[in-house]
Protein backbone atom coordinates (compact mmCIF):
# COMPACT_ATOMS: atom_id res chain seq x y z
CA UNK A 1 0.00 0.00 0.00
CA UNK A 2 2.31 2.73 -1.27
CA UNK A 3 0.17 4.69 -3.75
CA UNK A 4 -0.50 8.37 -3.07
CA UNK A 5 -3.96 8.79 -1.60
CA UNK A 6 -5.96 11.84 -2.65
CA UNK A 7 -8.61 12.99 -0.19
CA UNK A 8 -10.24 15.25 -2.78
CA UNK A 9 -13.24 13.87 -4.64
CA UNK A 10 -16.64 15.00 -5.92
CA UNK A 11 -20.06 13.45 -6.56
CA UNK A 12 -19.34 12.86 -10.25
CA UNK A 13 -16.59 10.38 -9.35
CA UNK A 14 -18.26 8.50 -6.45
CA UNK A 15 -18.08 4.72 -6.79
CA UNK A 16 -19.63 3.67 -3.51
CA UNK A 17 -22.41 6.10 -2.61
CA UNK A 18 -25.53 7.62 -4.12
CA UNK A 19 -27.23 10.71 -2.73
CA UNK A 20 -30.75 11.94 -3.49
CA UNK A 21 -32.37 15.16 -2.34
CA UNK A 22 -36.06 15.79 -1.75
CA UNK A 23 -36.51 19.21 -0.17
CA UNK A 24 -35.50 19.02 3.50
CA UNK A 25 -34.74 15.27 3.35
CA UNK A 26 -31.66 13.70 1.77
CA UNK A 27 -31.03 9.98 1.36
CA UNK A 28 -27.47 8.66 1.43
CA UNK A 29 -27.29 5.16 -0.06
CA UNK A 30 -24.27 2.97 0.64
CA UNK A 31 -23.77 0.78 -2.41
CA UNK A 32 -20.11 -0.19 -2.36
CA UNK A 33 -18.49 -1.28 -5.62
CA UNK A 34 -16.89 -4.64 -4.77
CA UNK A 35 -14.13 -4.07 -7.31
CA UNK A 36 -13.57 -0.43 -6.34
CA UNK A 37 -11.03 -0.92 -3.56
CA UNK A 38 -8.35 1.70 -3.11
CA UNK A 39 -5.69 -1.01 -3.44
CA UNK A 40 -5.38 -4.41 -5.10
CA UNK A 41 -5.76 -7.71 -3.29
CA UNK A 42 -9.28 -7.56 -1.85
CA UNK A 43 -12.92 -7.12 -2.80
CA UNK A 44 -15.29 -4.89 -0.87
CA UNK A 45 -17.98 -7.50 -0.37
CA UNK A 46 -21.10 -7.08 1.79
CA UNK A 47 -20.86 -3.28 1.74
CA UNK A 48 -17.57 -3.43 3.61
CA UNK A 49 -15.40 -0.35 3.36
CA UNK A 50 -11.84 0.81 2.97
CA UNK A 51 -10.36 4.30 3.06
CA UNK A 52 -11.67 5.12 -0.42
CA UNK A 53 -15.26 4.48 0.69
CA UNK A 54 -14.83 6.79 3.67
CA UNK A 55 -13.17 9.53 1.62
CA UNK A 56 -16.37 9.71 -0.40
CA UNK A 57 -18.51 9.67 2.75
CA UNK A 58 -16.52 12.55 4.22
CA UNK A 59 -17.04 14.50 1.01
CA UNK A 60 -20.78 13.85 1.29
CA UNK A 61 -20.89 15.19 4.84
CA UNK A 62 -19.05 18.35 3.82
CA UNK A 63 -21.25 19.01 0.80
CA UNK A 64 -24.36 18.31 2.87
CA UNK A 65 -23.32 21.17 5.17
CA UNK A 66 -22.22 23.71 2.57
CA UNK A 67 -23.96 22.84 -0.70
CA UNK A 68 -27.27 21.64 0.75
CA UNK A 69 -28.11 23.67 3.85
CA UNK A 70 -31.78 23.16 3.01
CA UNK A 71 -31.44 19.57 4.26
CA UNK A 72 -32.75 19.00 7.77
CA UNK A 73 -32.80 15.19 7.85
CA UNK A 74 -30.42 12.69 6.27
CA UNK A 75 -31.44 9.03 5.90
CA UNK A 76 -28.46 6.67 5.73
CA UNK A 77 -29.36 3.33 4.19
CA UNK A 78 -27.99 0.46 2.11
CA UNK A 79 -28.31 -0.25 -1.58
CA UNK A 80 -27.55 -3.95 -1.04
CA UNK A 81 -30.05 -6.72 -0.35
CA UNK A 82 -29.98 -8.21 3.17
CA UNK A 83 -26.90 -6.28 4.30
CA UNK A 84 -26.52 -2.79 5.69
CA UNK A 85 -22.74 -2.76 6.16
CA UNK A 86 -20.24 -5.40 7.24
CA UNK A 87 -17.73 -2.85 8.54
CA UNK A 88 -14.10 -2.35 7.59
CA UNK A 89 -12.84 -4.83 5.02
CA UNK A 90 -10.84 -7.51 6.84
CA UNK A 91 -8.61 -8.43 3.90
CA UNK A 92 -7.75 -4.77 3.43
CA UNK A 93 -6.79 -4.48 7.09
CA UNK A 94 -4.82 -7.73 6.91
CA UNK A 95 -2.66 -6.38 4.09
CA UNK A 96 -2.20 -2.89 5.49
CA UNK A 97 0.73 -1.58 7.49
CA UNK A 98 0.18 -0.66 11.11
CA UNK A 99 0.56 3.04 10.24
CA UNK A 100 -2.08 2.79 7.52
CA UNK A 101 -4.50 1.06 9.88
CA UNK A 102 -4.00 3.70 12.57
CA UNK A 103 -4.61 6.59 10.18
CA UNK A 104 -7.49 4.78 8.47
CA UNK A 105 -9.27 4.20 11.79
CA UNK A 106 -8.61 7.77 12.89
CA UNK A 107 -10.06 9.20 9.68
CA UNK A 108 -13.13 6.95 9.77
CA UNK A 109 -13.92 7.98 13.33
CA UNK A 110 -13.40 11.66 12.54
CA UNK A 111 -15.83 11.25 9.63
CA UNK A 112 -18.41 9.65 11.91
CA UNK A 113 -17.89 12.44 14.43
CA UNK A 114 -18.63 14.92 11.65
CA UNK A 115 -22.13 13.68 10.87
CA UNK A 116 -22.78 12.70 14.48
CA UNK A 117 -22.38 16.38 15.40
CA UNK A 118 -24.38 17.61 12.40
CA UNK A 119 -27.63 17.92 14.34
CA UNK A 120 -26.12 20.00 17.15
CA UNK A 121 -23.91 22.08 14.85
CA UNK A 122 -26.02 22.45 11.72
CA UNK A 123 -29.51 21.18 12.49
CA UNK A 124 -29.11 18.15 10.20
CA UNK A 125 -30.42 15.00 11.90
CA UNK A 126 -29.11 11.66 10.60
CA UNK A 127 -31.28 8.52 10.62
CA UNK A 128 -29.79 5.06 10.12
CA UNK A 129 -32.37 2.93 8.30
CA UNK A 130 -30.99 -0.57 8.86
CA UNK A 131 -32.11 -3.45 6.68
CA UNK A 132 -30.00 -6.60 6.79
CA UNK A 133 -26.83 -7.40 8.72
CA UNK A 134 -25.24 -4.40 10.40
CA UNK A 135 -21.98 -5.49 12.00
CA UNK A 136 -18.73 -4.08 13.37
CA UNK A 137 -17.88 -0.82 11.67
CA UNK A 138 -21.28 -0.99 9.98
CA UNK A 139 -22.96 -0.70 13.37
CA UNK A 140 -20.53 2.09 14.25
CA UNK A 141 -21.86 3.94 11.18
CA UNK A 142 -25.37 3.51 12.56
CA UNK A 143 -24.29 4.44 16.09
CA UNK A 144 -22.97 7.78 14.82
CA UNK A 145 -26.44 8.64 13.52
CA UNK A 146 -28.92 10.43 15.77
CA UNK A 147 -31.69 7.86 15.34
CA UNK A 148 -31.49 4.14 14.44
CA UNK A 149 -34.38 2.24 12.85
CA UNK A 150 -34.11 -1.55 12.40
CA UNK A 151 -36.39 -3.69 10.28
CA UNK A 152 -37.88 -6.71 12.03
CA UNK A 153 -37.07 -9.71 9.86
CA UNK A 154 -34.95 -12.85 9.97
CA UNK A 155 -31.84 -11.30 8.39
CA UNK A 156 -31.58 -7.89 10.07
CA UNK A 157 -29.48 -7.47 13.20
CA UNK A 158 -26.91 -5.23 14.83
CA UNK A 159 -23.61 -6.63 16.06
CA UNK A 160 -20.13 -5.82 17.32
CA UNK A 161 -18.55 -9.25 16.71
CA UNK A 162 -14.89 -8.22 16.84
CA UNK A 163 -14.20 -10.12 20.08
CA UNK A 164 -15.51 -13.57 19.05
CA UNK A 165 -14.36 -13.29 15.43
CA UNK A 166 -11.08 -11.38 15.64
CA UNK A 167 -10.14 -11.28 19.34
CA UNK A 168 -9.95 -7.48 19.24
CA UNK A 169 -12.09 -4.80 20.86
CA UNK A 170 -14.44 -2.67 18.72
CA UNK A 171 -12.38 0.39 19.43
CA UNK A 172 -13.26 2.99 16.77
CA UNK A 173 -16.05 4.46 18.85
CA UNK A 174 -18.17 1.30 19.09
CA UNK A 175 -18.17 0.46 22.79
CA UNK A 176 -18.04 4.11 23.82
CA UNK A 177 -21.14 4.96 21.82
CA UNK A 178 -22.97 1.86 23.06
CA UNK A 179 -22.46 2.62 26.76
CA UNK A 180 -22.02 6.40 26.89
CA UNK A 181 -24.21 7.61 24.04
CA UNK A 182 -26.94 4.99 23.93
CA UNK A 183 -26.77 4.28 27.68
CA UNK A 184 -26.83 0.50 27.22
CA UNK A 185 -26.44 -1.40 30.48
CA UNK A 186 -22.84 -2.54 30.87
CA UNK A 187 -23.74 -6.19 31.42
CA UNK A 188 -25.79 -6.18 28.23
CA UNK A 189 -22.99 -4.36 26.39
CA UNK A 190 -20.61 -7.08 27.59
CA UNK A 191 -22.87 -9.80 26.20
CA UNK A 192 -23.50 -7.84 23.01
CA UNK A 193 -19.84 -7.49 22.05
CA UNK A 194 -19.06 -11.13 22.82
CA UNK A 195 -21.60 -12.83 20.55
CA UNK A 196 -21.09 -13.32 16.84
CA UNK A 197 -24.74 -13.35 15.76
CA UNK A 198 -25.63 -9.96 17.23
CA UNK A 199 -29.08 -8.87 18.40
CA UNK A 200 -32.24 -8.46 16.33
CA UNK A 201 -35.85 -7.43 16.64
CA UNK A 202 -37.48 -6.29 19.86
CA UNK A 203 -34.49 -7.28 21.98
CA UNK A 204 -32.35 -4.76 20.10
CA UNK A 205 -34.87 -2.07 21.00
CA UNK A 206 -35.25 -3.24 24.61
CA UNK A 207 -31.48 -3.18 25.05
CA UNK A 208 -31.34 0.38 23.60
CA UNK A 209 -29.16 -0.76 20.71
CA UNK A 210 -31.64 0.84 18.29
CA UNK A 211 -34.42 3.40 18.70
CA UNK A 212 -37.16 1.65 16.74
CA UNK A 213 -37.93 -1.78 15.34
CA UNK A 214 -40.41 -1.74 12.46
CA UNK A 215 -42.10 -4.56 10.57
CA UNK A 216 -40.45 -5.17 7.22
CA UNK A 217 -43.68 -4.55 5.30
CA UNK A 218 -43.99 -1.08 6.84
CA UNK A 219 -40.32 -0.19 7.09
CA UNK A 220 -39.81 2.08 4.07
CA UNK A 221 -43.03 3.99 4.70
CA UNK A 222 -42.22 4.40 8.40
CA UNK A 223 -38.71 5.67 7.65
CA UNK A 224 -40.13 8.21 5.20
CA UNK A 225 -42.76 9.31 7.73
CA UNK A 226 -40.18 9.61 10.50
CA UNK A 227 -37.87 11.67 8.30
CA UNK A 228 -40.73 13.98 7.33
CA UNK A 229 -41.77 14.39 10.97
CA UNK A 230 -38.22 15.18 12.09
CA UNK A 231 -37.88 17.71 9.26
CA UNK A 232 -41.19 19.36 10.15
CA UNK A 233 -40.15 19.64 13.79
CA UNK A 234 -36.64 20.89 13.07
CA UNK A 235 -35.57 24.27 14.40
CA UNK A 236 -33.08 24.62 11.54
CA UNK A 237 -33.83 27.79 9.56
CA UNK A 238 -34.98 27.40 5.98
CA UNK A 239 -32.15 28.11 3.54
CA UNK A 240 -32.89 28.30 -0.16
CA UNK A 241 -29.42 27.80 -1.58
CA UNK A 242 -25.94 26.78 -0.49
CA UNK A 243 -22.54 27.37 -2.04
CA UNK A 244 -20.57 25.08 -4.33
CA UNK A 245 -17.34 23.55 -3.03
CA UNK A 246 -15.07 23.60 -6.04
CA UNK A 247 -11.78 21.73 -6.38
CA UNK A 248 -8.90 23.08 -4.33
CA UNK A 249 -6.16 25.08 -6.03
CA UNK A 250 -3.37 22.65 -5.20
CA UNK A 251 -0.09 21.53 -6.72
CA UNK A 252 1.95 18.62 -5.37
CA UNK A 253 5.53 17.82 -6.25
CA UNK A 254 8.25 15.79 -4.58
CA UNK A 255 8.85 18.06 -1.60
CA UNK A 256 6.11 20.70 -1.61
CA UNK A 257 2.35 21.00 -1.53
CA UNK A 258 1.09 24.44 -2.53
CA UNK A 259 -2.36 25.91 -2.00
CA UNK A 260 -3.68 29.45 -2.30
CA UNK A 261 -3.25 30.23 1.43
CA UNK A 262 -0.99 27.44 2.64
CA UNK A 263 2.34 25.97 1.63
CA UNK A 264 3.85 22.72 2.89
CA UNK A 265 7.60 22.22 2.51
CA UNK A 266 9.12 18.82 3.30
CA UNK A 267 12.71 18.32 4.44
CA UNK A 268 13.12 14.58 4.04
CA UNK A 269 16.59 14.43 5.55
CA UNK A 270 15.30 16.09 8.72
CA UNK A 271 11.93 14.24 8.50
CA UNK A 272 10.24 17.62 8.92
CA UNK A 273 7.30 19.36 7.26
CA UNK A 274 6.82 23.12 7.53
CA UNK A 275 3.24 24.33 7.08
CA UNK A 276 3.18 28.07 6.39
CA UNK A 277 -0.18 29.81 6.52
CA UNK A 278 -0.56 32.93 4.41
CA UNK A 279 -2.78 35.55 6.01
CA UNK A 280 -5.53 37.25 4.00
CA UNK A 281 -4.36 39.69 1.35
CA UNK A 282 -7.75 41.39 1.17
CA UNK A 283 -9.81 43.08 3.85
CA UNK A 284 -12.69 41.12 5.32
CA UNK A 285 -15.97 41.24 3.38
CA UNK A 286 -18.05 44.27 4.24
CA UNK A 287 -21.16 42.22 4.97
CA UNK A 288 -22.39 38.68 5.43
CA UNK A 289 -24.06 38.91 2.02
CA UNK A 290 -20.71 39.73 0.46
CA UNK A 291 -19.22 36.71 2.22
CA UNK A 292 -21.96 34.46 0.84
CA UNK A 293 -21.46 35.91 -2.64
CA UNK A 294 -17.79 34.89 -2.51
CA UNK A 295 -18.84 31.23 -2.23
CA UNK A 296 -15.96 28.90 -1.42
CA UNK A 297 -13.45 31.69 -2.07
CA UNK A 298 -13.69 33.45 1.29
CA UNK A 299 -10.33 33.30 3.06
CA UNK A 300 -11.27 31.46 6.26
CA UNK A 301 -13.28 28.79 4.42
CA UNK A 302 -10.58 28.38 1.78
CA UNK A 303 -7.84 28.06 4.40
CA UNK A 304 -9.86 25.56 6.45
CA UNK A 305 -10.31 23.33 3.40
CA UNK A 306 -6.64 23.61 2.46
CA UNK A 307 -5.37 22.92 5.97
CA UNK A 308 -7.77 19.98 6.29
CA UNK A 309 -6.47 18.48 3.05
CA UNK A 310 -2.82 19.08 3.97
CA UNK A 311 -3.22 17.37 7.35
CA UNK A 312 -4.82 14.31 5.76
CA UNK A 313 -2.20 14.22 3.00
CA UNK A 314 0.69 14.35 5.47
CA UNK A 315 -0.86 11.81 7.80
CA UNK A 316 -1.42 9.18 5.14
CA UNK A 317 1.14 9.88 2.41
CA UNK A 318 4.11 11.23 4.38
CA UNK A 319 4.25 8.84 7.30
CA UNK A 320 8.05 9.13 7.68
CA UNK A 321 7.77 12.86 8.34
CA UNK A 322 7.71 12.93 12.12
CA UNK A 323 7.86 16.67 12.86
CA UNK A 324 5.37 19.27 11.67
CA UNK A 325 6.19 22.95 12.19
CA UNK A 326 3.35 25.47 11.84
CA UNK A 327 4.28 28.98 10.73
CA UNK A 328 2.29 31.96 9.51
CA UNK A 329 2.87 35.23 7.72
CA UNK A 330 0.38 38.05 7.39
CA UNK A 331 -1.52 40.84 9.08
CA UNK A 332 -3.04 39.75 12.42
CA UNK A 333 -5.61 42.55 12.27
CA UNK A 334 -6.97 41.22 8.99
CA UNK A 335 -7.16 37.70 10.40
CA UNK A 336 -9.18 39.01 13.34
CA UNK A 337 -11.45 41.03 11.04
CA UNK A 338 -12.25 38.01 8.87
CA UNK A 339 -13.12 35.97 11.95
CA UNK A 340 -15.07 38.84 13.54
CA UNK A 341 -17.41 38.94 10.54
CA UNK A 342 -18.25 35.27 11.13
CA UNK A 343 -18.72 35.53 14.88
CA UNK A 344 -20.87 38.66 14.52
CA UNK A 345 -23.17 36.70 12.19
CA UNK A 346 -22.87 33.27 13.79
CA UNK A 347 -26.62 32.77 13.34
CA UNK A 348 -26.19 32.97 9.55
CA UNK A 349 -25.98 29.46 8.13
CA UNK A 350 -22.72 29.99 6.20
CA UNK A 351 -20.88 31.76 9.02
CA UNK A 352 -22.03 28.99 11.36
CA UNK A 353 -20.74 26.27 9.02
CA UNK A 354 -17.33 27.90 8.56
CA UNK A 355 -16.88 28.32 12.32
CA UNK A 356 -17.83 24.69 12.98
CA UNK A 357 -15.54 23.56 10.17
CA UNK A 358 -12.65 25.29 11.92
CA UNK A 359 -13.61 23.47 15.10
CA UNK A 360 -13.27 20.16 13.24
CA UNK A 361 -9.97 21.08 11.56
CA UNK A 362 -8.44 22.13 14.87
CA UNK A 363 -9.56 18.84 16.42
CA UNK A 364 -7.79 17.07 13.56
CA UNK A 365 -4.58 18.82 14.61
CA UNK A 366 -5.22 17.79 18.24
CA UNK A 367 -5.54 14.15 17.21
CA UNK A 368 -2.58 13.97 14.84
CA UNK A 369 0.10 11.52 15.98
CA UNK A 370 3.16 13.56 15.10
CA UNK A 371 5.50 15.86 16.97
CA UNK A 372 3.94 19.29 16.44
CA UNK A 373 5.54 22.69 16.99
CA UNK A 374 4.61 26.26 16.13
CA UNK A 375 7.10 28.99 15.26
CA UNK A 376 5.84 32.49 16.02
CA UNK A 377 8.17 34.44 13.78
CA UNK A 378 8.30 38.13 12.99
CA UNK A 379 5.56 38.99 10.53
CA UNK A 380 3.38 36.11 11.71
CA UNK A 381 -0.39 36.28 12.16
CA UNK A 382 -1.25 33.91 14.99
CA UNK A 383 -4.39 35.76 16.05
CA UNK A 384 -7.85 34.55 17.03
CA UNK A 385 -8.62 31.23 15.38
CA UNK A 386 -5.01 30.87 14.17
CA UNK A 387 -3.77 31.33 17.75
CA UNK A 388 -5.61 28.08 18.53
CA UNK A 389 -2.84 26.29 16.63
CA UNK A 390 -0.35 27.44 19.28
CA UNK A 391 -2.41 25.68 21.93
CA UNK A 392 -2.94 22.54 19.84
CA UNK A 393 0.74 21.79 19.19
CA UNK A 394 3.22 20.20 21.60
CA UNK A 395 5.53 23.22 21.84
CA UNK A 396 5.68 26.78 20.54
CA UNK A 397 8.67 29.05 20.04
CA UNK A 398 8.38 32.83 19.66
CA UNK A 399 10.85 35.36 18.27
CA UNK A 400 11.82 38.15 20.66
CA UNK A 401 13.10 41.63 19.74
CA UNK A 402 14.24 42.71 16.29
CA UNK A 403 16.59 40.54 14.24
CA UNK A 404 19.30 42.27 12.24
CA UNK A 405 18.21 42.61 8.63
CA UNK A 406 14.64 41.48 9.39
CA UNK A 407 12.21 44.30 8.64
CA UNK A 408 9.05 42.34 9.35
CA UNK A 409 6.74 43.50 12.17
CA UNK A 410 7.69 42.07 15.57
CA UNK A 411 6.12 38.74 16.40
CA UNK A 412 2.86 38.97 18.34
CA UNK A 413 0.07 36.71 19.55
CA UNK A 414 -3.44 38.20 19.74
CA UNK A 415 -6.35 36.54 21.50
CA UNK A 416 -10.05 37.13 20.93
CA UNK A 417 -13.23 35.83 22.55
CA UNK A 418 -13.19 32.72 20.37
CA UNK A 419 -10.09 31.41 22.13
CA UNK A 420 -12.18 30.86 25.25
CA UNK A 421 -14.65 28.25 24.06
CA UNK A 422 -15.80 28.63 20.47
CA UNK A 423 -13.53 25.83 19.22
CA UNK A 424 -13.65 23.17 21.95
CA UNK A 425 -11.44 20.11 21.96
CA UNK A 426 -12.80 16.56 22.09
CA UNK A 427 -13.04 16.95 25.88
CA UNK A 428 -15.46 19.89 25.38
CA UNK A 429 -12.97 22.27 27.00
CA UNK A 430 -11.21 25.13 25.27
CA UNK A 431 -7.54 24.61 24.46
CA UNK A 432 -6.62 27.33 26.92
CA UNK A 433 -8.83 25.70 29.54
CA UNK A 434 -7.08 22.39 28.90
CA UNK A 435 -3.64 24.03 28.86
CA UNK A 436 -4.26 25.62 32.25
CA UNK A 437 -6.32 22.82 33.76
CA UNK A 438 -4.60 23.23 37.12
CA UNK A 439 -4.31 27.01 36.87
CA UNK A 440 -7.75 28.46 36.11
CA UNK A 441 -6.49 31.89 37.13
CA UNK A 442 -4.17 31.79 34.10
CA UNK A 443 -7.21 31.59 31.81
CA UNK A 444 -8.66 34.65 33.54
CA UNK A 445 -5.37 36.50 33.12
CA UNK A 446 -5.25 35.64 29.41
CA UNK A 447 -8.85 36.78 28.94
CA UNK A 448 -7.92 40.17 30.35
CA UNK A 449 -5.56 40.62 27.39
CA UNK A 450 -8.11 40.00 24.62
CA UNK A 451 -7.40 42.12 21.51
CA UNK A 452 -3.92 43.15 22.74
CA UNK A 453 -1.04 42.21 20.40
CA UNK A 454 1.26 40.41 22.84
CA UNK A 455 4.98 40.37 22.15
CA UNK A 456 7.22 37.53 23.31
CA UNK A 457 7.79 38.62 26.92
CA UNK A 458 4.08 39.14 27.58
CA UNK A 459 3.03 35.97 25.76
CA UNK A 460 5.59 34.00 27.76
CA UNK A 461 4.49 35.55 31.05
CA UNK A 462 0.90 34.52 30.31
CA UNK A 463 1.97 30.98 29.41
CA UNK A 464 0.76 31.26 25.82
CA UNK A 465 4.04 30.01 24.32
CA UNK A 466 6.62 27.48 25.48
CA UNK A 467 9.72 29.60 24.83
Amino acid sequence: MTKTIDFQTDPATYRHWRVTYDGPVATVIMDVDEDGGLFDGYQLKLNSYDLGVDIELYDITQRMRFEHPEVKVVVLTSGKDKVFCAGANIRMLGGASHAHKVNFCKFTNETRNTFEAAEADSGQKWIAAVKGACAGGGYELALACNHIMLTDDSSSSVALPEVPLLAVLPGTGGLTRVTDKRKVRRDRADVFCSIEEGVRGKRAEEWRLVDEVVANSKFDATVAARAAAFAAGSAKPNVAEGIALGPLARTIDENTVRYSSLEVEIDRAARKATLTIKGPEEDAPASIDELAASGDGSWLLRLARELDDAILHLRMNEREIGLWAFCSQGDPARVLAHEALLTAHADHWLANEILHYWKRVLKRIDMTSRSLVALVEHGSCFAGVLAEILFAVDRSYMMEDAFEGDNRPLATVTLNESNFGRYPMANDLSRLGTRFLGEPEAVTAAAAKIAEPLQAADADALGLVTY
